[in-house]
């Protein structure tokens, strides 16, 4: 099995609601689709968002990077010496990650495909079924409120907040949904970098005293700041979650001596793919740390790779925020990995087992 065209495409999928952060507003996923061809006819599929404000990529940077770099080093390899592809993959450019990302995750579906088997058990089994949390757009109090109660509704049991715009209507942002969801659901908070350490510090101080129990806080300070994030972590009782401070295996190391969070966020967008996700995955099982595995606004494409890859690290994966299909309007793939609100299951389907793609328009 050799690859003989990698082909792109746009996928756009309206959201149920608009997705809101400390950093952003989006209505609707649009990502790059990759196709990897073989001349034994079978196809890998891969996705990437443009994610200007935390990897850097926009549609434009993934579609070169594919085009005129990654591409020429693929054409012709054989899929059965994944090593040095991936190989080809994480060196033939630097960052680039969600490119890379696209990319890897087709070749693994097609690595997967030729040993007519799930990729999960390619990458070394487990039970393949999954419960996401859903995302709470920054919002009025009341609207956040009611996007809870009506997730709770829904059957999902862990709800991620997201917060970061003002610190004092955050605290009342969270005790009120705390008080709504209380011994329905879990919450974790998500700041996405909206607050200084001592803000975060005084606002998790202000939620613990108020009985406000979270499962985490997620990313509180900017990227950079590991000495802030290491410095929140050693001053609250609530644990803290690394997310865009933490992109590849080298940034959790650092992580991890400076004893900066207690939880790793996974992003195939932010390590490149599943060959760095696994590395980072395997360090914080040897030292004993908790990894959540996450995703960008993605369809059920990547979304699918990253199920997957939790399904085969479920012992140091304990988190999942895999939401994405949940939020958008409809699921316009067809695949053997089943999103239907807060359970994901995977079929017995080669690869990532996907069939059919609505609305995929090819680029020229």
């Amino acid at each position: 099995m050799r690859i003989t065209d990698i082909r792109l495409g746009m996928l756009r999928v309206p959201l149920k609601t608009p997705f809101k952060t400390a950093l952003r507003t989006v209505n609707e996923i649009e990502d790059v689709i990759v196709i990897v061809e073989t001349d034994s006819g079978h196809q890998g599929y891969g996705e990437a968002p443009a994610t200007a404000v935390i990897t850097g990529d926009i549609h434009g940077s993934i579609i070169e990077a594919i085009r005129t770099v990654i591409k020429p080093k693929l054409l012709g390899q054989d899929i059965s010496d994944l090593n040095h592809i991936i190989r080809l993959i994480q060196n033939c450019i630097m960052k680039n990650y969600s490119a890379k990302a696209a990319v890897e995750m087709a070749v693994y579906d097609l690595f997967a495909q030729q040993y007519r088997s799930p990729l999960y058990k390619v990458l070394g089994g487990g039970v393949p079924k999954l419960t996401t949390d859903i995302t709470i757009s920054v919002d009025y109090i009341d609207k956040m409120v009611a996007d809870s109660l009506d997730a709770v509704a829904r059957g999902f049991e862990t709800l991620k907040v997201k917060v970061g715009k003002d610190i004092g209507v955050d605290i009342e942002r969270v005790k009120a949904i705390y008080n709504a969801v209380a011994g329905k659901a879990l919450i974790r908070l998500d700041a996405n970098q909206g607050w200084t350490a001592k803000e975060a510090v005084y606002a998790l101080h202000k939620l613990e005293d108020a009985g406000v129990r979270l499962e985490l806080v997620e990313q509180p300070v900017k990227y950079y700041d590991l000495e802030g994030l290491k410095y929140i972590t050693e001053r609250v009782h609530t644990p803290v979650m690394a997310d865009e401070s933490s992109f590849g295996p080298r940034e959790v190391i650092e992580l991890i001596k400076m004893r900066a969070a207690d939880i790793i966020n996974i992003k195939l967008m932010k390590t490149g793919g599943i060959s760095n996700a696994i590395k980072i995955a395997d360090i914080c099982s040897f030292y004993d740390m908790q990894c959540m595995i996450g995703c960008m606004l993605e369809s059920s494409i990547s979304v699918a790779a990253a199920v997957h890859v939790a399904v085969a690290k479920a012992d140091v994966i304990t988190k999942i925020d895999l939401d994405g299909p949940s939020l958008c309007a409809f699921n316009p793939v067809t695949s053997s990995v089943t999103f239907n609100e807060a359970d994901i299951t995977i079929g017995d389907a080669p690869g990532l087992g996907i069939t059919a793609i609505q609305g995929l328009e090819m680029l020229p």
